[in-house]
C-alpha cells in the first residue's frame, strides 16, 4: 500500500484517524485525530500529518517517538507506522520561525480535510494552545 492509498481512504471517513503512541509503561496510549497527507517542510518527504497539544500524546512522542496512525473505513483500513518529528512553540526546529509554523499548521489543517471561516481565530487558537505540527515519515505501511 502506498500513501496514496492510505489518502484515498483517510478521505472516506473525514481524514479520521487513531494514533497510538507508547507509553513509558510500555503500555499502548491512543487518540482520535484528523490527519492528512502532506510533505515534511523539513525533509520533503511524504508524511501523515496532524495538529496536537494533548499532553499525554505529546509527552509520549517526545520520550518515544515510533507511533502508529490508522485509518478506517468500513471494514478497510491501513496503518502507517514511522518515527515523530514535531514543530511547534516547544519543540523548535531552527529552520521554523513563528510565521513558517503558522503557514505549516495551516497547511496541516487543510491537508486533513479541514476548512474554515476565519484563519485569523484559527491561527490564534493554535498559538494560545500551544498547537505542534506532527509528521510521520512511513518507515513501514500496512492494510488488509
Amino acid at each position: 500500500m502506498t500513501l496514496d492509498e492510505v489518502a484515498e481512504l483517510a478521505r472516506q471517513e473525514q481524514f479520521l484517524a487513531v494514533v497510538a503512541t507508547a507509553r513509558a509503561d510500555c503500555s499502548v496510549q491512543s487518540s482520535l485525530v484528523n490527519a492528512g497527507i502532506i510533505d515534511n517542510p523539513i525533509s520533503g518527504e511524504a508524511s501523515v500529518a496532524f495538529v496536537t497539544y494533548g499532553a499525554a500524546k505529546l509527552r509520549n512522542l517526545r520520550a518515544r517517538p515510533h507511533l502508529a496512525v490508522t485509518f478506517r473505513s468500513g471494514w478497510s483500513w491501513a496503518t502507517v507506522e514511522g518515527r515523530a518529528d514535531l514543530i511547534g512553540p516547544d519543540d523548535v526546529h531552527p529552520h521554523v520561525d513563528p510565521e513558517r509554523l503558522r503557514v505549516i499548521l495551516r497547511d496541516i489543517f487543510i491537508a486533513a480535510g479541514g476548512q474554515h471561516d476565519d484563519w485569523d481565530a484559527y491561527d490564534r487558537t493554535m498559538v494560545q494552545q500551544r498547537r505542534v505540527a506532527v509528521f510521520v515519515e512511513p518507515t513501514r505501511i500496512y492494510s488488509n
